[in-house]
């Protein structure tokens, strides 16, 4: 008799109910164990280290930008990206059953969410923002601590998994906010993986490179891919330790790594670039 599989654990910072949960969820089968962390660096010592087979991160939410320590991990750590999802945030006001609305006076969250909800504390500026260090873990506290004039802004999932009352529903301050999530694997696991499979997927590579600090050089780098008429879908810049004044360029582009084009444009990159590094070649999310 064969013996069983063992299911994947896959890591990601938050407690249970925080919406890396969601994005697990959209990018794997059901049925994996999840580890939650307290910190993004947890999440990516975990799978640097083989104690988890993958991790789950946030890279950037449509309203509140980039998640900067993200991509400062990406360059340290050296996990490739082998999938991405976009999760619609949903804010909820959530308190203790039998906590009337009525008697909220504070409200805890991840200061992102408390910022995401600007219009409802304008409505009620008798209600204290009081930043917490996760929305689901929010939901947790005041769970266990049962205070009769506190609620939490998290998740639908993060009120079902720890018994919370949703008092308002989606009061985010705007419907159109998105964040991409990461699925990363090791580097062993991302080489057995498929190349390419299955027609209609669009592809998606995100790489980072460092040029000198010289006129003309970030133009020259950006060039090998407008040349080949290659889509730059994202560019972010981040400080290059140890050289002030100096920067890492995060770059997010439509293709496959094993296209002609896109190989001709990676190595003319290398040509002018003083480092250049794929980060992962994975289907564009929905």
């Amino acid at each position: 008799m064969s013996r069983p599989r063992r299911r994947e654990r896959i890591a990601f910072q938050g407690e249970r109910g925080a919406f890396s949960e969601e994005a697990i969820g959209r990018l794997l089968d059901p049925g994996v164990d999840v580890l939650p962390c307290q910190r993004f660096e947890d999440v990516f010592h975990h799978l640097k280290e083989n104690k988890v087979d993958g991790a789950v991160i946030p890279i950037e939410n449509t309203l509140a930008g980039s998640v900067y320590e993200n991509y400062d991990h990406l360059q340290k750590f050296e996990l490739p990206i082998v999938a991405e999802t976009k999760v619609r945030i949903v804010h909820n006001l959530i308190a203790a059953p039998g906590v009337r609305y009525s008697k909220i006076r504070r409200v805890f969250s991840h200061p992102v969410a408390l910022d995401q909800c600007r219009h409802f504390f304008a409505r009620n500026p008798h209600i204290e923002k009081v930043t917490f260090y996760d929305t689901a873990g929010s939901v947790k506290m005041i769970m266990e601590q049962r205070p009769p004039d506190a609620a939490a802004i998290a998740s639908t999932v993060a009120a079902y998994t720890y018994g919370g009352h949703i008092l308002r529903r989606s009061i985010e301050d705007d419907r159109q906010n998105f964040t991409r999530f990461f699925l990363l694997r090791t580097p062993a696991y991302a080489s057995r993986m498929p190349r390419r499979k299955g027609r209609g997927i669009q592809w998606k590579t995100s790489l980072v490179f460092t040029t000198r600090n010289i006129p003309g050089a970030l133009f020259r780098c950006l060039a090998s891919f407008a040349l080949r008429d290659i889509n730059l879908t994202k560019i972010e810049s981040r400080p290059l330790r140890g050289k002030p004044w100096e920067y890492l360029f995060y770059l997010d582009f439509l293709g496959h790594i094993e296209e002609l084009n896109v190989r001709n444009a990676l190595g003319h990159l290398a040509e002018i670039a003083d480092m250049t590094r794929v980060l992962g070649c994975y289907p564009r999310g929905d």
